[in-house]
């Protein structure tokens, strides 16, 4: 069977799209986020601003002139600025047209060559980004993570330059190995189990900012930089959050250890063959069980659980990348070629 070379160009095209279209939308999310930081330091300095009147006159501050109530100081989502609200809609709205255009360049990159397109590291990047951010866009549906654009849509862009820059690879056929129905059940799991795991990681990350930021505060040191964090939610509400994106990916994860071991099986007459793909993949299942293990068990939650997870993501990026790149064996397929 050839490979549709009409298709296979288009797929490129599509991909080079939705680049230039992420990269709108990244800057879109950037310009909100940096829009409150503003609101939050013009409230600081309001803050300033009232209490030195207070202290100079009869008035006590939080109240104006002639005694009028003055706005509270912590804006509410519907006291930012319009202009502002205008730009997460428009990254949000940059960011389906971008998500459209790289779901046209994964179909059509399968279709080139009539298969699942998954057949090497090129294929992979594609599609797991495309994943992340579908995963991203059906979760604003449940929660308001609007706030999460920058740092989700920024790795999904590296991740496709990479692609297109270091793993491209032409379309061709699967090597006989990956000719398996088993590769559409073992390969989509594992895209959505890691989409749940790179957003899980932007919170856990913004977690641990947030949390250094609130301890400052609470020892009378308030920090002077990152005034946006004003605006996004507690490390608390992140930790939540964060937790229960890992709680759901990690039942995914271990269906995607089982699958692969049932395709190990077929394919090469081993459930387990000490592959360093499968060791670093069971290496990814182990860490994130230790974390939501100490989660459960010994009541551990902050910044001690976000070290875990931390570690862990780590490990799940460098069976992404690095073992694809630095290590031979069953699995050396899905590397450069």
């Amino acid at each position: 069977m050839g490979v549709n070379e009409t298709l296979a160009h288009l797929s490129n095209n599509l991909i080079y799209s939705a680049m230039a279209a992420y990269a709108v939308a990244l800057i879109a999310f950037a310009v909100d986020l940096s829009g409150r930081g503003r609101v939050a330091n013009t409230a600081a300095a309001r803050d300033k601003e009232l209490t030195r009147v207070g202290a100079s006159g009869p008035e006590v501050s939080g109240a104006g002139a002639g005694g009028r109530e003055l706005p509270p100081t912590s804006f509410a989502a519907g006291d930012r600025p319009t202009e502002k609200r205008q730009t997460v809609a428009m990254a949000i709205m940059v960011t389906w047209l971008a998500f459209a255009l790289h779901v046209g360049g994964v179909v059509t990159r399968g279709l080139s060559v009539d298969r699942a397109p998954w057949g090497n590291m090129y294929e992979f990047s594609i599609s797991g980004a495309m994943v992340v951010i579908g995963v991203y866009l059906i979760s604003l549906w449940r929660a308001d993570l609007r706030f999460l654009g920058t740092f989700v849509v920024g790795p999904v862009l590296l991740s496709l330059g990479l692609a297109v820059a270091v793993f491209y690879t032409d379309a061709a056929q699967l090597v006989p190995a990956l000719q398996s129905t088993w590769l559409v059940i073992h390969v989509s799991v594992a895209f959505v189990a890691s989409a749940l795991f790179v957003i899980g990681f932007s919170l856990t990350v913004l977690q641990l900012v947030q949390d250094r930021r609130q301890a400052l505060a609470a020892a009378g040191r308030p920090p002077t930089r990152g005034a946006f964090m004003e605006k996004l939610p507690t490390a608390e509400v992140l930790d939540r959050t964060s937790y229960r994106l890992y709680a759901v990916a990690f039942p995914l994860w271990t269906f995607t250890l089982m699958a692969g071991a049932i395709w190990a099986e077929k394919a090469w007459g081993r459930y387990w063959n000490w592959d360093p793909k499968e060791i670093w993949s069971f290496i990814i299942w182990v860490a994130y069980a230790a974390y939501l293990h100490a989660r459960a068990t010994r009541g551990w939650d902050g910044r001690r659980a976000a070290y875990l997870a931390c570690v862990a993501f780590l490990c799940l990026m460098f069976n992404w990348f690095g073992v694809n790149i630095f290590f031979s064996g069953l699995h050396s397929y899905a590397g450069i070629e």
